[in-house]
């Protein structure tokens, strides 16, 4: 009987190090929760307690009822008859029992019957869906919309809404690409009016919207009459009735159960949520943030499954007289797999924390605005940790995807022709993997958001913080070939900056973002390892690997391939 939680050692190592007392602190309201609600923590060891209880219970359902679901959902998919979308036959038992197990409103406050949960905890239950079934993780990942509503809707809106996300009954979606605003949301032209009687209503097409046939929509519209810009945008909620149409679901490579629905608002009576022209520039901005957190949280569930069957095949598939698991190349790619992943959940889980903790400042900030306290201290640590989530957020979506993608691929290796086939598993991991660095953003447009983070080099001072810091034994090694790749780092920024040239520090943004993320992901393992011994292996070979990854990208920031890039055009045609 496995369990996604408790058989994964490196996720409750992670789990372990949770650092949530700050979080829990403003989210519980000093623990006064506990005295409404009866199911609140008294205490931040009862909490955590209680968020371990909970994981377990999902590790089990996603280990012994999802699982056992998921290939039949990926054959059957979403069915689009008489317009209308219906969930695999799977997907709709799995729904089910994850509303059974009131695990469907993790993250929304408890007077809407949400678990009031922390991201960090929560986002920990979307890996384990996602090991189980990547493409459910589509339908219960969506909770944040309920958050987003929680965030900057009226009291009205949040009472009318929220309760249904928690017990199941709706299900959300968040409807912001169209045929022609892909990446480039600004570019959104979905008309947003109010008409005689002051109602307002969305009249446009939508495109590529995951759960499309959702009860409820997050809508980004033109609401300013004119504008061509972001400025002009607003977010608008509705439900998903009549007068939306699906006007059909795609035919994916992968995800099959969740359905990516194009929908036509043919005046579609909805609420302006928040105020008027900050849809994209304020709440879709605050959305990605989840989303992006979200992907790549699916993408370790991904990568941790492709990873479990390449293992479980390496060890059963004998060869020339022997498992091919003791064939040293086929070895060594399990372990660049293995390191590849627990470096992929090191970003992750700080910068979960990190977001987590930003957002229960905001909370706490509005607090003591509304109570006409000083808040200035805590106004000066958002700001700081708003430009670490400004620089984490895209590198894990782009990080965490990417290494995704490409143990996935390496496991289908590791099987062989045999992977290539529809009865095995691996096959069906590989198609659901290739979206992660594709949706909520291109790897591409994740290098562009962290860019300007990297080139102001805002973790400066925690990078020289760590460089003074002396470590035990052969991690004191480690670290010393962490500074050499600072000193990569900056002699590759200098190179950049030198150079005056926009377009260059563009076509050079890939590496210098890859360096950095070598260094943050580097020292978050050292200190892992000063923790538990069986992370110094990890902490090695991934250090030692980012050394000489370090070294290739400097060549080719240096080396003039980048001024042929600049003059692709004339290459290419």
């Amino acid at each position: 009987m496995p369990n996604y939680f408790t058989e994964n050692k490196d996720l409750l190592f992670h789990f372990n190090q949770l650092d949530l007392r700050e979080v829990l602190e403003i989210a519980e309201e000093n623990y006064e929760q506990a005295k409404k609600f009866k199911y609140a923590p008294a205490n931040y060891e009862d909490a955590m307690e209680n968020f371990k209880k909970v994981l377990e219970v999902v590790g089990d359902i996603a280990g012994n009822y999802i699982e056992e679901r998921a290939a039949d959902v990926d054959a059957e998919g979403a069915h689009f008859k008489d317009g209308k979308v219906i969930y695999a036959k799977g997907t709709q038992e799995n729904l089910k029992r994850l509303a059974q197990a009131d695990l469907l409103g993790m993250i929304l406050p408890r007077e809407y019957g949400g678990l009031n949960f922390p991201f960090s905890v929560y986002v920990i239950a979307v890996e384990i869906i996602s090991r189980a079934d990547a493409s459910l993780m589509n339908i219960f990942g969506l909770q944040d919309i309920g958050d987003t509503i929680n965030k900057f809707a009226t009291e009205e809106q949040k009472a009318k809404y929220l309760p249904k996300f928690s017990t199941g009954e709706h299900t959300g979606a968040m409807a912001l690409t169209e045929p022609d605003a892909g990446s480039d949301l600004q570019a959104c032209k979905l008309h947003a009016y109010q008409d005689k009687n002051g109602t307002w209503r969305l009249k446009g097409v939508k495109r590529f919207i995951t759960n499309g046939n959702g009860d409820v929509l997050l809508v980004l519209a033109r609401s300013e009459p004119g504008t061509k810009d972001g400025r002009g945008l607003s977010m608008f909620v509705c439900r998903g009735d009549e007068t939306v149409k699906v006007r059909r679901i795609e035919n994916k490579l992968g995800i099959h159960g969740s359905p990516t629905c194009e929908l036509q608002f043919n005046d579609t009576p909805a609420e302006l949520v928040g105020k008027r022209k900050f849809g994209l520039i304020k709440y879709v901005f605050d959305l990605m943030y989840r989303a992006r957190m979200g992907v790549s949280a699916q993408a370790l569930g991904i990568a941790q499954a492709a990873l479990s069957e390449a293992l479980k095949y390496a060890k059963e598939r004998e060869q020339f007289g022997k498992p091919i698991y003791e064939i040293p190349v086929v070895a060594n790619m399990l372990m660049d797999m293995q390191v590849s992943l627990e470096a992929s959940r090191a970003l992750f889980y700080s910068t979960a924390q990190i977001v987590d903790l930003k957002e229960k400042l905001e909370i706490k900030i509005k607090r003591l605005k509304e109570a006409g306290e000083p808040f200035d201290k805590e106004n000066a640590r958002l700001k700081r940790l708003s430009r670490k989530a400004n620089l984490l957020t895209p590198m894990c979506k782009f990080i965490i995807t990417e290494n995704a993608n490409k143990i996935a691929y390496d496991a289908l290796q590791i099987h062989g022709g045999t992977g290539y086939m529809k009865e095995f598993k691996v096959e069906r991991l590989a198609r659901d993997a290739r979206i992660t660095n594709i949706y909520e953003g291109t790897s591409q447009m994740q290098v562009v958001a962290a860019m300007g983070s990297v080139i102001n080099d805002i973790l400066k001072d925690y990078f020289a913080e760590k460089a003074r810091k002396q470590y035990k034994g052969e991690l004191e090694r480690l670290k010393n070939y962490l500074i050499e790749i600072r000193e990569i780092f900056e002699e590759s920024l200098q190179y950049v900056q030198e150079r005056k040239d926009k377009s260059f520090q563009d076509v050079a943004a890939k590496d210098l973002v890859e360096i950095y993320s070598y260094l943050y992901i580097g020292y978050l393992l050292i200190e892992h390892a000063e923790i538990d011994s069986r992370k110094v292996f990890i902490a090695n070979r991934f250090i030692i690997e980012a050394l000489s990854a370090a070294k290739r990208n400097a060549e080719s920031i240096k080396d003039g391939l980048f001024n042929d890039l600049l003059h692709a055009e004339k290459i290419l045609n």
